[in-house]
């Protein structure tokens, strides 16, 4: 495996100085509350966007939480594209909060609206409780465009980790019919297969701040039933075709268990003669775009995918299949 980019490497002395618990030894409470303390000390500081708020609407489990924001040079009631975004967590950790910043810098890069989903986490909620949540936040900003003054035709999905499963689920689920249609999906370092059992889950076991008995934590919380694992709303990269779904961008990092399945589905979109662009970084870790303070090449990433939806979403046709 490649070396790590030397600002990673910095940043990963610094967490090894602090001699914190792997995430897999903790509680999911605790989890949340680690996850919690480290945004501060890795990511840059929040953005001005055009506009920010948060709308509670009706959800399969209660009410669920969006957050909407509007690109700062964009103008108020422009018809704009959106980004329908799931956090990264594992399914287990993350929440509004967690990725504000994040979808700050989405909205201003890409001069598009993003709404982002506070979709309920295992283990209180297992699966498919986010897949519902992610589905019910679809649907209600299709059916809210105008009000949102985006583009229905322009609806992208998006999300990093386990937020980039539930956005290749719904590409899916749009390719057939039973959720709005998608015009892009963007796919960052995303699971996609339950079953853990690729290479790279055998060579990602330390020094790293994702690592395959961490992933396993997650998807033991998420999906505890081996038999729903292989489901594709659960492991996408199990669906028998994903020919028809949305152009796609497809992020990997290799020191990351879950490099070979985003690299397996970005080559099985492209053979099944869907429009990808698969970006793959050999020095970089998951989560890499959560890190930008300590480490720039995570800017420089962030604005290449923030470019990516924005091309693809204001391009004078919208990418379709």
């Amino acid at each position: 495996m490649s070396s790590l980019d030397p600002e990673v490497e910095h940043m990963l002395e610094l967490a090894k100085q602090a001699d914190r618990p792997p995430l897999e030894a903790l509680t999911p409470a605790e989890a949340r509350d680690a996850y919690a303390a480290s945004w501060d000390v890795l990511q840059p500081p929040r953005t001005e966007v055009g506009s920010v708020r948060n709308e509670a609407i009706s959800g399969p489990g209660g009410p669920l939480q969006l957050r909407i924001y509007r690109g700062a040079a964009t103008q108020s009631g422009e018809r704009l594209p959106c980004l329908l975004y799931l956090h990264g967590g594992g399914w287990v950790i993350g929440n509004l909060e967690s990725h504000d910043r994040l979808c700050r810098q989405l909205a201003n890069l890409a001069g598009i609206c993003v709404v982002a989903v506070d979709y309920r986490l295992a283990p209180e909620h297992r699966y498919p409780a986010a897949v519902d949540d992610a589905v019910a936040a679809l649907h209600w900003v299709e059916r809210n465009a105008a009000a949102l003054s985006i583009a229905p035709d322009r609806i992208a999905v998006g999300g990093d980790s386990a937020g980039g499963n539930l956005a290749a689920v719904l590409a899916l689920m749009a390719r057939d019919g039973s959720v709005p249609p998608v015009s892009y999906q963007a796919l960052l370092y995303p699971a996609l297969d339950l079953a853990a059992d690729s290479e790279s889950y055998r060579k990602v076991t330390a020094g790293v701040s994702l690592t395959a008995a961490t992933m396993r934590y997650f998807i033991d919380h998420y999906t505890p039933s081996l038999l729903l694992r292989k489901d594709w709303r659960a492991s996408p990269l199990q669906a028998a075709s994903l020919a028809g779904t949305a152009a796609a961008l497809v992020l990997t990092v290799a020191h990351d268990p879950l490099c070979d399945e985003g690299r397996a589905y970005a080559a099985r979109l492209e053979a099944e003669g869907v429009r990808v662009t698969a970006l793959h970084l050999s020095d970089h870790m998951h989560g890499m775009l959560l890190t930008g303070k300590l480490v720039r090449a995570s800017n420089t990433i962030l604005s290449f995918v923030a470019a990516a939806i924005g091309l693809a979403l204001h391009s004078p046709t919208p990418a379709r299949p």
